[in-house]
């Protein structure tokens, strides 16, 4: 069966996170040679990545009884609205520089599957009737 692929898929960068990623979900945490990699491969991208999750900045929302999940990174201007499966940012950095094949990820990216990957982050359960009232409020900021 043909499977559509991604245009990040299969990239160098891509491939050296989800290694890490992978390794760090095992072990716990990163180690000293994972954060050399990262920086090599995403540079400040990797850094302000590794602060934001550092710093608790990125959140998980479970939607209840639905199971709906929704990842957000608090950026320094908003919080911006993450879709790990899809690869998806609701950053500027993102919509110039990823969409334009300049950068394979924004650093919000970067945080969301590491903060996974280690278990470090935010988790906030909240009814389905909260669902769209906070999506407005996440897509509001983009525009």
């Amino acid at each position: 069966m043909w499977k559509k692929r991604s245009m990040l898929e299969g990239s160098p960068e891509i491939k050296a996170l989800d290694a890490v990623c992978k390794e760090a979900r095992l072990k716990g945490k990163l180690s000293k040679k994972h954060i050399e990699l990262l920086t090599k491969t995403f540079g400040s991208r990797f850094l302000n990545a590794w602060k934001a999750v550092n710093e608790g900045r990125v959140k998980k929302y479970v939607f209840k009884p639905s199971g709906r999940v929704v990842w957000i990174v608090v950026g320094r201007r908003r919080d911006y609205l993450i879709m790990p499966a899809a690869n998806f940012c609701s950053c500027d950095d993102f919509y110039y520089n990823v969409m334009n094949r300049k950068v394979r990820l924004c650093y919000h990216l970067i945080a969301q599957k590491l903060a996974e990957s280690l278990g470090i982050f935010d988790i906030f359960e909240e009814d389905d009737s909260f669902y769209d009232v906070l999506m407005r409020e996440w897509r509001k900021a983009t525009y």
